[in-house]
């Protein structure tokens, strides 16, 4: 009997692990590191945050910051990324939409937020820096379309990002603060207040492959995990609005 062996050839696609660096606006601290534990549970690519107002965050990237992606908290910055040659064109998408609330712990559960800023009852009110922070800029916006910004300047302090505006609040440097709504999702509900989305513009948070990530795997593979229904979810848990 002759016995005839067959040679089978097989192609194997094997996937290595990468390092992936990531730009991540401050909003967005508690989702971003749940979100890089599941693609690296998912991928095991490596992922490493860095956290930072938007602006300051963009100033890096064009002064040669290794970053690979950027998850911004406006369109603004990612946009003029690309414009420039930072970034890759048709690569921004927008992951999420932010809510500012307003964070006051002495508040009385039945006191609208407008009503709060219109009391006087404060001595310091904590805002994120308007010129590099987009939840700041909401904040301002809100103040001015209030008509109440020119009575309570003085009683204004910025915080770098709104991590540390959010600080200044729970520390009790200022008795209430403009921060994210991701920030105080744990937080008692009677402590803070929804801000109506009417009074300023939208926060479009986008997503961009920077030229330092063009050939890194991971980064490509990161951008479109955040368009997953799991990404998905995770955002949404942390009070995200979606597309």
């Amino acid at each position: 009997m002759q016995i005839l062996l067959l040679s089978l050839s097989f192609n194997f696609h094997i996937s290595y692990a990468e390092e992936l660096l990531v730009a991540v606006a401050s909003n967005f601290v508690a989702p971003a590191k749940e979100l890089s534990q599941e693609f690296s549970k998912i991928t095991t690519h490596n992922v490493r945050l860095s956290f930072g107002s938007t602006g300051k965050l963009y100033a890096q990237i064009i002064h040669g910051a290794p970053f690979q992606v950027f998850l911004a908290a406006d369109q603004e910055r990612p946009l003029r990324l690309v414009s420039e040659g930072f970034a890759e064109r048709g690569s921004q998408l927008t992951y999420a939409l932010g809510r500012i609330v307003l964070y006051c712990p002495r508040k009385r559960s039945d006191q609208q937020p407008v009503e709060v800023l219109k009391s006087n009852g404060f001595t310091r009110l904590a805002i994120a820096n308007p010129k590099t922070a987009p939840y700041g800029r909401a904040a301002l916006e809100v103040l001015q379309k209030l008509g109440i910004f020119e009575n309570l300047r003085t009683s204004i302090i910025q915080g770098d990002n709104i991590a540390q505006t959010f600080q200044f609040v729970s520390t009790g440097n200022a008795e209430l603060g403009f921060v994210s709504r991701s920030q105080v999702i744990n937080i008692d509900p009677d402590l803070y207040s929804a801000i109506p989305a009417d009074l300023h513009s939208p926060i479009q948070q986008d997503a961009v492959l920077l030229q330092k990530g063009l050939d890194n795997k991971a980064a490509r593979e990161f951008l479109e995990f955040l368009k997953s229904d799991s990404a998905r979810e995770i955002m949404q848990s942390y009070g995200y609005d979606l597309e």
